[in-house]
């Protein structure tokens, strides 16, 4: 059992329920079009590329690039000891496929843009693991 999480957690809606329950189960998930093909992120009613409201969840392998980040010095979120880094991952399977998570497992000053990461999965309540990225090996 996981010590309760000081953290907000999510709140799973119909739309994100099924990359919740995947990353319960340690995988990561992602909406791609059925019509298209595109991955789209974050879940959407339709399809940004085509238009089309079809689609399925398909895992992603995980693998990606630090696109962009930040380093949090200041407690403004309760549960979150700075100082941490909040980065922008651009996914191996599609260029422009973004997303949001913290670094872990690296040392703030050692995160540096273009960093090849690979997704981990941080158990944060009795419901939720939450993806996060460490450096790849």
């Amino acid at each position: 059992m996981a010590a309760p999480s000081s953290r907000p957690l999510p709140v799973p809606d119909d739309l994100t329920r099924p990359y919740w329950q995947a990353a319960w189960e340690g995988r990561l998930e992602l909406p791609r079009c059925a019509a298209c093909g595109r991955w789209r992120f974050p879940p959407t009613p339709t399809c940004d590329d085509c238009g089309s409201p079809a689609f399925t969840w398909a895992p992603v392998s995980g693998r990606g690039i630090v696109y962009s980040f930040g380093i949090v010095h200041e407690n403004f979120i309760k549960g979150f000891d700075p100082p941490y880094v909040v980065a922008q991952i651009e996914l191996a399977e599609q260029p422009g496929l973004y997303l949001m998570a913290n670094i872990v497992d690296c040392p703030p000053r050692r995160v540096t843009i273009g960093m090849p990461v690979t997704v981990t999965f941080e158990q944060v309540s009795d419901t939720v693991r939450l993806p996060q990225f460490r450096p790849a090996v």
